[in-house]
């Protein structure tokens, strides 16, 4: 389960407004000049930064989502989620605790990381429902969703059709949705809207919106296997989307940015851009995720840096 502060709403949905998905229109250019000013204009240096990259650690769904993927791997991923940064490095840096916001596995996997981490209250995510395509029959995709919730994954992450989205089948899409919130129970549900196959800024402001109306807990740039997964301008326009949902309905919905986040500095200009749309509420694991597998060495060697004024090679960082 997704650790919330007391007195947090998760989010209930609210019918599907086809009116108001059908006015929805994204000016891209001004888009594109917002967020180059974020990525530009919006800096931290030294101390800043080691402390903005600690609290990105707490923030990233360390994930493996590998055709050879294997229980060793899921159970190396899992130490590596609970004890992100070398031990030296967290007592340079002041830092007594530290993992990540969860680990992120195929549905196959959930067994094998709720044995490693039982007892840890650490986060399972289950990529379930016909990932990545989206493309498998109704009843399979509640069905892999009902196995991995049954295995011990807290959150799901789905992929959603994108057809639906193309072909601007809204009803269809929050109806899909609407029925995977339900298969969860009690796990949250991330919406993955796959924005690179989407075409344009409105329709992932439109099916952002459908899938917060029909109750997704979160909503989620990419799976990380299409050609163009998360960019800024894409980002932008989701949180926009949350910001309006939230002021409309009282819901605060998180968001995840995934695929192809790999550098500590990346990292930063989505922290950056979540705290100016969004407010420093939603840097907390229960409302902001990064999707990622590689950025954790990353930040791990620009603290080393930070602390020592070298960097270190790869290999002297544990890999997932």
């Amino acid at each position: 389960m997704i650790a919330a502060p007391s007195g947090f709403r998760r989010n209930e949905g609210m019918g599907l407004d086809l009116g108001w998905i059908n006015r929805i229109r994204v000016n891209r250019s001004a888009s594109e000049r917002r967020a180059a000013s974020l990525v530009k204009r919006r800096t931290v240096k030294k101390e800043y930064q080691a402390a903005w990259l600690v609290k990105a650690i707490s923030l990233i769904d360390l994930t493996t989502l590998g055709g050879d993927d294997t229980p060793g791997r899921v159970e190396r991923l899992c130490m590596k989620a609970m004890h992100p940064l070398r031990s030296d490095l967290m007592e340079a840096l002041g830092v007594a605790v530290l993992r990540t916001g969860a680990v992120c596995v195929y549905h196959e996997m959930v067994a094998t990381a709720a044995r490693v981490l039982n007892g840890s209250r650490m986060p399972i995510a289950a990529v379930s429902a016909g990932f990545p395509a989206g493309l498998s029959s109704m009843e399979t995709k509640l069905r892999e969703i009902e196995v991995s919730v049954a295995a011990g994954a807290t959150e799901i992450d789905i992929a959603i059709t994108r057809q639906h989205v193309l072909r601007a089948n809204w009803t269809t899409l929050y109806d899909e949705i609407l029925a995977c919130r339900q298969a969860c129970g009690a796990a949250h549900l991330k919406a993955i809207l796959a924005t690179g196959d989407l075409l344009m800024l409105d329709n992932v402001a439109k099916a952002s919106w459908v899938c917060m109306m029909a109750g997704a807990d979160f909503i989620k740039t990419s799976t990380g296997k299409e050609v163009v997964n998360a960019t800024i301008p894409v980002a932008l326009t989701m949180v926009r989307t949350i910001r309006e949902y939230q002021e409309q309905t009282g819901y605060q919905v998180g968001f995840k940015p995934a695929g192809g986040i790999s550098s500590a500095q990346s990292a930063l200009q989505y922290l950056t851009l979540v705290k100016e749309e969004l407010g420093r509420d939603w840097l907390e694991p229960h409302l902001f995720r990064i999707g990622a597998s590689s950025l954790l060495t990353d930040i791990e060697r620009q603290l080393e840096y930070f602390v020592t004024g070298a960097y270190s090679a790869n290999h002297r960082h544990a890999q997932p």
